[in-house]
């Protein structure tokens, strides 16, 4: 019987879970995959952070992957605490959905969700059928997990011992918080954990009074996913995780104050205990969710003062293209200036966190110089369409020319921008594969390096001031730096055939050498266009 009950368990579990993921991932390509536009665009006020949050978790099907998420564009710089805490404890509701959804019981649609599902997802000419096929397979899957787990479970009706521990849950209510917060720590999802508990209430394993501690420890124990994701992240994105756990443990050590009248309020809130369970997992966040929207501003500044530092945030998007002077094209295009000023800033300092992923083999930057590069990305086509727009109106020769050479201008920094991501990309698998790298190439590389990052801060000073002199200064040190790219290139591969470098890092190094070659390439462009103007 232990056997047979843990087979079917845990059977049922993994069906749970992949119905979870397949209708995740279902759900999200029939969304367009633009959660981090969403995210962006509606956090501004804490109600709407907590409704997006709402709505991006029942399109992922998980509060630890959307917190983890959130984390992430905290520690990127495209978030601040604010946001991030309401986006947070709006995750923490939406996730109570699938408890909602699975304690109803609607068998009679696990085979028909299954069998259409996986007709759209196998036959479906068009991707958005395809998409919603995958969705309703997992869908189906999900409840397919939900009555294997609850069948399996059934044989525990007739152990006393287990009936005994079960009982101890609502005799010593934080027994059953840790052993919920373990549990949902163990598998990583809130959503699977309640699941697990309402299959029992199905098959009358647990009276509610035990299931309510139980829930309320899986609050808890999602939160470790945050801490995990937080761990060696910046300032910001520490205080998003410490945000989590304090939202969550403030939330159930309240319901601990108030737990009987709390239990005796959600039993009235439906006549079966798996609505009863589910009910009580939505309203413990929906009430958390009020009181710390209410007082938000001090939550904020309390986990500031649990984890201090400053809290930057990559701001996305044009700060100097205002439509409004497009009718005056020297003002639009002094506005062009200032943003491609702030694009080369963005673009340098990528390259140079790129460089020390490679040089101190350190991975903490990862996701923001990715970030950058897509607010590159961004920008170089947001002046495009501006520039285009200010050519539609009335403007001098001189002024024509000087919209072609900032296009020109905005193409060179988003190279820029990709050689950096190159860079990147070279120095990932260098530190992933632990390749080690000799003193001397180092050494070399980090003097090209900072020659390279001299001309384009020279360049765009020389852009910034119209400063022909120190133009005509880059575009004779490109020279030099060709030159000194061809003798760095000949000395590593003579290292490489004398075996005193690993071959495998000398093409990544050749490589990076290439790219930096390249930056000064770009550099070296706009510093022309300084002179032609």
């Amino acid at each position: 019987m232990f056997w047979e009950i843990t087979f079917s368990s845990l059977g049922g579990l993994g069906l749970f879970l992949f119905g979870i993921q397949i209708m995740a991932s279902g759900m999200q390509k029939a969304a367009g995959d633009r959660f981090r536009r969403i995210l962006e665009v509606l956090t501004n006020k804490p109600i709407l952070g907590a409704l997006t949050g709402v709505v991006v978790t029942l399109l992922v099907q998980s509060s630890s992957t959307v917190t983890v998420m959130v984390v992430g564009f905290a520690n990127a710089g495209l978030m601040n605490l604010s946001q991030a805490i309401s986006v947070i404890i709006g995750a923490n509701i939406g996730t109570t959905i699938t408890a909602q959804i699975v304690s109803f019981k609607i068998g009679v649609v696990i085979f028909p969700a299954i069998g259409i599902g996986s007709l759209l997802n196998f036959f479906g000419r068009r991707r958005i059928h395809r998409y919603l096929g995958q969705t309703l397979l997992g869908f189906g899957l999900l409840f397919l997990g939900m009555t294997t787990m609850s069948e399996g479970m059934s044989p525990l009706r007739d152990l006393d011992a287990f009936h005994n521990l079960l009982m101890q849950f609502s005799v010593y209510p934080l027994l059953g918080i840790l052993c919920g917060a373990v549990f949902t720590a163990l598998i990583q999802s809130s959503s699977a954990a309640t699941g697990v508990i309402i299959a029992l209430t199905m098959q009358d394993l647990i009276p509610f009074h035990s299931a309510v501690p139980l829930i309320l420890g899986t609050n808890i124990g999602t939160c470790v996913t945050a801490i995990l994701a937080g761990i060696g992240a910046n300032v910001a994105a520490r205080r998003a995780a410490v945000a989590h756990v304090l939202f969550n443990t403030f939330g159930v050590i309240l319901a601990l104050i108030f737990l009987d009248p709390f239990t005796d309020l959600m039993m009235q809130t439906a006549s079966t205990i798996p609505r009863q369970v589910a009910n009580t997992h939505t309203a413990f966040n929906l009430f958390g969710t009020i009181i710390f929207i209410i007082f938000i501003r001090q939550f904020t500044a309390l986990v500031c003062k649990i984890i201090p530092g400053d809290d930057t945030k990559l701001d996305f998007g044009p700060k100097f293209l205002d439509p409004r002077i497009l009718k005056t094209p020297a003002a639009a295009i002094g506005g062009v200036k200032q943003e491609l000023l702030r694009m080369a800033i963005i673009a340098r300092e990528m390259l140079e966190e790129a460089m020390q992923v490679f040089i101190k083999s350190d991975l903490k930057k990862v996701q923001h110089i990715e970030q950058m590069e897509e607010l590159i990305n961004d920008l170089e086509k947001e002046i495009n369409i501006y520039l285009a727009d200010v050519s539609q109106h009335s403007m001098t020769r001189e002024q024509s020319v000087m919209i072609g050479s900032l296009m020109s201008a905005a193409n060179d920094l988003e190279r820029i921008g990709d050689h950096a991501e190159n860079i990147l990309r070279l120095s990932e698998e260098a530190v992933e594969n632990r390749l080690p790298v000799s003193n001397a190439a180092l050494e070399e590389l980090t003097d090209y390096y900072k020659k390279v990052d001299s001309m384009l801060e020279r360049a765009t000073i020389a852009f910034e001031k119209d400063d022909g002199e120190m133009a005509a200064q880059v575009i004779k040190d490109d020279d030099e730096v060709d030159d000194q790219e061809k003798i760095l290139r000949h000395e590593h591969i003579d290292r490489i055939n004398t075996k005193k470098c690993y071959p495998a890092v000398g093409v990544i190094y050749l490589d990076l050498l290439s790219n930096l070659e390249r930056v000064a390439d770009h550099a070296t462009k706009i510093a022309h266009m300084v002179l032609e103007n």
